[in-house]
């Protein structure tokens, strides 16, 4: 049984980039930054992740404050925020985001158990002509299953 809800996706992330190989981690965040997540108040678009004295923290993930809080406006949008990870995962990560072209990008976040986690994705840029022929497949794939709606 898969007790994973999903609260938002990088969208964007699946067009620009190949997967190489994704892990789930925690993150840290503050008492306000969890009651806006869980409320869904969060956007991943242009969030990516780098490693700061041997620990990876999510830059431009954009958390907004909730309106119902006293103090909104003393809460950092957009601030560092730390992943938690083993050390031994986070030095294997340190050395491929040195490779050409290697970058880490928080996926999703999403509820398992109650706790809130963070999909993790080590990726590579795809070039404008992997992007076209992604969506040469989407397209060819969308007018397969229309023609097969017509049959069924």
């Amino acid at each position: 049984m898969n007790n994973q809800t999903s609260i938002t996706k990088n969208k964007k992330a699946y067009f620009d980039y190949e997967v190489l190989d994704n892990w789930e981690a925690w993150i840290v965040l503050t008492g306000a930054e969890t009651k806006s997540v869980r409320q869904k108040h969060v956007n991943l678009k242009g969030s990516y992740i780098v490693c700061i004295s041997g620990e990876l923290y999510v830059k431009w993930m954009h958390i907004s404050a909730l309106a119902s809080l006293p103090n909104r406006e003393s809460i950092a949008t957009e601030r560092e925020r730390k992943i938690l990870l083993r050390k031994k995962t986070i030095l294997y990560l340190m050395n491929k985001i040195k490779e050409w072209w290697n970058t880490l990008l928080p996926l999703e976040l999403y509820f398992k158990w109650s706790l809130i986690k963070m999909r993790v994705w080590l990726a590579k840029w795809r070039k404008k002509y992997q992007k076209k022929q992604v969506l040469k497949e989407r397209t060819l794939t969308k007018e397969a299953q229309k023609a097969m709606k017509k049959y069924f």
